[in-house]
């Protein structure tokens, strides 16, 4: 979530650099406001898988338990 509102927030300040400034350098933060939000839900999404809490300990249950024989 952090880095993804710190993208938006580079786009904003990108939107504004495009409003005040001309040329080349307009043209490159247009660029970037239009492009930085695929960038930020790629990174946003890109999180670590989370291990499963799946204990070996146990046994399983027998299905024949739960159909009551």
């Amino acid at each position: 979530m952090r880095k993804y509102l710190i993208s938006m927030s580079l786009r904003v300040v990108c939107f504004l650099g495009a409003a005040v400034t001309s040329g080349w350098v307009r043209w490159t933060l247009v660029a970037a406001a239009v492009f930085l939000p695929l960038f930020a839900v790629v990174i946003a999404n890109a999180v670590k898988p989370r291990a499963l809490s799946v204990s070996t300990v146990q046994q399983p249950v027998s299905p024949k338990r739960h159909l009551g024989s």
